[in-house]
């Protein structure tokens, strides 16, 4: 819907955000310059943030785990002696049971709502955690494995819900862009948890039993924070509970989330919030043949698009080269390849820091064209080292880093941004599962098809297949995806999708 085609004086604000002075917006339209107390902003995003956090810490504790399991002096138990395809199943058993998580979250995500949704995924990480922890044999701790990977499949997609719908707009770029910066924090820390530990007698227990406190704060604080106030009115305007009682619920709930600030404007708003979901047509209930029909088709183009770039550009595959170039390069920290992990994971989480800082003061457009301008760079100039000039190994070194920065600039915080915001509020649960779904099934794919790929094409040429992708990937977002900065989530649907 074109935003010309508004009625005059419509007031699209309707994101929740505290009321405030009115700033213009076009033809005549209006929408509300909200004030909001900034702690309780953040705590509605601090406690999804820690899945973020749980998740990232997993993929590092990983990285050792499987050196100190596979330690005859070391593991602790008598099947040490682990085979390729079990190591396979260790390190993958928790992406095979995200996308699990995934379809499960497809159909159940609306009807448990973002809030349970979040606690079930915390009670998943910590029984998964502690199954693997206290493994007695090879088979349970597969179990334990995937019963954590649902729980990150849930919580991937709940948590973007939550905090897309509760953020105040002014912010809501910064605040979903630090999910992944919280994402490479538990990176770092499982890195150097596992560094700590690879030495210790029985040591990948601990790694993975230190995730359990973190899931636990994470469902303790999930239960104390109210659940969406958009969610809760989205069932109200589908028939799927007493309009009045909802509508009094979400007034509660906005009151929790904005605190003294809202003061009486809180009936207001929700009233506000319901003209607007009626006026973009949330009140029709939704059916699978409207996801690949008109906005939310769009918006399925934009944010499945978005993710599959994200991986298919190298992402995954790239890094596996850090210590080799490091070590090339003449770094002596690179012979050692924990160091590596914990350096390369240091400056993502700098340059993730920046991405966060500047999301909503330049917008998404600008930072996804340079960041991946930036890949495309760095993507041929690793393929020419490998091809040309293997005799410079500083420029493989420079090329891996500006990959690196690049992205976490660009793909990493911005794709999980974007699908969060960009889909109607009826469809973004499903929407969700299915960008979360072709996410991770495009970094399994990546990850499998990397080592045949390299056998068969060589390095260099494969790297120029990820840059000649990132090509694409420029073009993709320069011709369908928008701007949404400062946008609050209903202008989103009426302008851009």
């Amino acid at each position: 819907m074109a935003s010309s085609s508004l009625p005059q004086g419509r007031n699209l604000s309707g994101s929740g955000d505290i009321g405030g002075a009115k700033e213009p917006l076009l033809n005549g339209v209006h929408k509300n310059s909200h004030n909001y107390f900034l702690l309780l902003a953040i705590l509605p995003f601090l406690f999804p943030a820690l899945e973020g956090l749980v998740y990232g810490y997993d993929i590092g504790a990983t990285a050792c785990a499987t050196m100190s399991l596979e330690s005859a002096t070391l593991s602790g138990v008598s099947w040490y002696d682990l085979s390729s395809l079990q190591i396979g199943l260790i390190t993958s058993g928790s992406l095979s049971g995200a996308l699990i998580g995934c379809l499960l979250a497809f159909n159940a995500g609306d009807v448990l709502g973002r809030r349970f949704e979040l606690i079930s995924a915390a009670v998943l990480y910590s029984v998964g955690a502690l199954i693997t922890a206290l493994a007695p044999e090879f088979p349970v701790m597969v179990i334990g494995r995937f019963l954590f990977g649902i729980g990150i499949g849930l919580a991937m997609h709940a948590a973007p819900m939550y905090m897309a719908e509760t953020a105040p707009s002014q912010i809501r770029g910064q605040l979903l862009a630090l999910k992944e910066f919280f994402i490479v924090i538990g990176m770092v820390v499982g890195y150097a948890v596992g560094s700590a530990l690879v030495d210790v007698f029985g040591g990948w227990r601990y790694m993975y039993g230190a995730s359990i406190p973190l899931a636990l704060i994470m469902g303790i604080g999930m239960w104390w924070l109210p659940e969406s106030p958009r969610w809760i009115l989205l069932r109200a305007i589908q028939g799927k509970g007493n309009m009045h009682d909802l509508k009094e619920t979400a007034i509660c709930c906005l009151c929790r989330l904005r605190g003294r600030a809202i003061g009486d404007s809180a009936p207001a708003l929700v009233e506000e919030m319901l003209e607007e979901l009626y006026f973009v047509g949330e009140d029709n209930k939704p059916t699978l043949g409207e996801m690949f029909q008109g906005k939310c088709k769009k918006a399925l183009v934009i944010g499945a698009g978005l993710v599959l770039f994200q991986q298919i550009t190298g992402q995954p595959s790239v890094l596996y080269y850090a210590a080799s170039i490091f070590q090339s390069a003449g770094f002596s920290a690179a012979a050692d390849a924990t160091r590596v992990s914990i350096l390369l994971g240091l400056f993502k989480l700098v340059m993730t820091g920046a991405a966060v800082l500047v999301v909503d003061r330049f917008g998404r457009r600008p930072l996804l064209l340079g960041g991946v301008l930036g890949m495309v760079i760095s993507l041929f100039m690793l393929g020419s080292y490998y091809l040309f000039l293997d005799d410079a190994p500083a420029v493989a070194a420079i090329a891996l880093l500006l990959y690196v920065g690049c992205y976490q600039l660009s793909f990493g915080p911005i794709g999980w941004l974007m699908i969060s915001e960009i889909f109607p509020l009826r469809f973004r649960g499903q929407g969700l599962s299915i960008g979360v779904l072709v996410n991770f099934a495009a970094n399994a794919l990546v990850t499998f098809a990397f080592s045949p790929l390299k056998a068969l094409l060589g390095a260099g040429i494969l790297f120029y297949v990820f840059g000649a992708i990132a090509v694409a990937s420029l073009a993709f977002i320069f011709f369908i995806v928008p701007e949404t900065k400062g946008l609050t989530l209903e202008e989103i649907e009426a302008k851009c999708l």
